[in-house]
């Protein structure tokens, strides 16, 4: 039940993800200003994220910091809705992001922590499945109120009022882990791992047998850079794309959330296929094949709406794969990094996710209003490769 106030809140953020740049289009906003307001939000929760995780452990207390991240969201939300001018907005929506993203690394010590290794690939995905249900409801709630033609001063009073709700039922449900030690406990069950299997491999030498293995030592370089990569090619594709289907294909507010919540579906399918199977011992090789995946679909949507091929529901078949390959890889990319990154380091995850997303934010736009939607498109795809690449052969 812990997890309800993650609920309400990505119902809030869900609503906001589609609503906000069309809300800033119907201001004046420009499709650049999108992607400034979003890049420079994201760059910003950087020093943030790693303050948070850094934070947190150190003091050893999470609850409070996902308490923050809630009330300061109602708060701003509040805010939004008195105001009138479009770069007030995004400098409001911009600070906001450095308390957004409080709550991140401690949520994901609290699964950590509150479960073994063996069970962090199904506790990751039970709580990404709950909360993208969550995020689900919030754009049926945006494709319904814009149906109903709701005041947009309205519908950010709700989602103020969702992560309210997130502050109130967090006091009550969230509570610190009693031990901390589970991460700790990875790290030297690796370490010895790692020993052991050095030492058969010197025993075979000394003995004069031939080898045909190695030993390897994991290293985190190449998973950050294709978490950061991937990370870049996500934001690049996403954030234009509800001006894309809004103006491109001309859809309507309310079937563009439609379109989001096919995506979202997609992804809670991810979620729920990692929490059936439970652990994965080749993470890695799992990782590469739906990173492969996501750029060969991104590729596909580009080729078809050049060629003009049922344009609306390719997009929306793609959105639905895009999804559910994110939802797989997600969890483990997660729960690998989890079992990498050293405590005090928890908010290095975030870091290196919001690195990609605030470059990403940026060029996506910025590409598609220069050159057009198609090469955005291919050049995401392009992206997506390269963390293909970097997990593949650097690891």
């Amino acid at each position: 039940m812990w997890r309800l106030g993650f609920f309400f809140h990505e119902m809030a953020f869900g609503l906001l993800s589609v609503f906000i740049p069309l809300y800033i289009v119907t201001m004046g906003g420009s499709l650049l200003e999108i992607g400034i307001m979003t890049s420079a939000a994201l760059f910003l929760s950087i020093p943030a994220s790693f303050f948070w995780g850094y934070i947190c452990d150190r003091t050893r207390h999470y609850k409070a910091y996902i308490l923050l991240s809630f009330a300061s969201l109602s708060a701003f939300l509040y805010f939004f809705t008195l105001v009138r001018s479009v770069h007030v907005f995004m400098v409001l929506y911009i600070v906001m992001a450095v308390f957004h993203v409080a709550h991140e690394a401690p949520k994901n010590v609290l699964i950590a922590e509150h479960y073994p290794r063996e069970e962090w690939e199904k506790s990751y995905s039970v709580y990404e499945a709950f909360t993208e249900v969550g995020w689900l409801i919030g754009l049926f709630t945006g494709s319904f109120s814009a149906a109903l033609g709701i005041q947009p001063h309205l519908t950010l009073l709700l989602c103020s009022v969702l992560n309210l709700a997130a502050f109130v039922s967090s006091i009550f449900l969230v509570a610190d882990p009693i031990l901390i030690f589970e991460r700790r406990l990875v790290g030297i069950e690796k370490t010895l791992d790692f020993t052991v299997r050095g030492l058969h491999v010197a025993s075979k030498v000394l003995d004069g047998f031939g080898l045909n293995e190695s030993v390897r030592k994991e290293r985190f370089l190449a998973v950050g850079i294709a978490l950061t990569l991937f990370s870049l090619a996500t934001s690049m594709f996403f954030t234009p794309l509800p001006i894309f289907l809004s103006q491109k294909l001309a859809l309507s507010s309310g079937i563009v959330f439609i379109v989001y919540m096919l995506n979202s579906g997609g992804t809670i399918a991810g979620y729920t296929l990692v929490a059936l199977r439970g652990p994965l011992e080749k993470s890695k090789t799992a990782i590469r094949r739906v990173v492969l995946l996501r750029g060969s679909l991104i590729f596909l949507l580009a080729l078809s709406l050049n060629l003009s091929v049922y344009p609306e529901l390719v997009t929306a078949l793609t959105l639905i794969l895009l999804g559910f390959a994110y939802g797989v890889y997600h969890i483990l990319a997660l729960s690998l990094s989890m079992e990498m990154i050293p405590e005090g380091m928890t908010g290095l995850f975030d870091v290196l996710v919001g690195a990609g997303a605030a470059s990403g934010s940026f060029i996506g736009p910025f590409i598609a209003q220069t050159m057009g939607y198609l090469s955005e498109f291919m050049l995401s795809g392009v992206f997506f490769f390269l963390a293909y690449v970097a997990i593949r052969f650097f690891s």
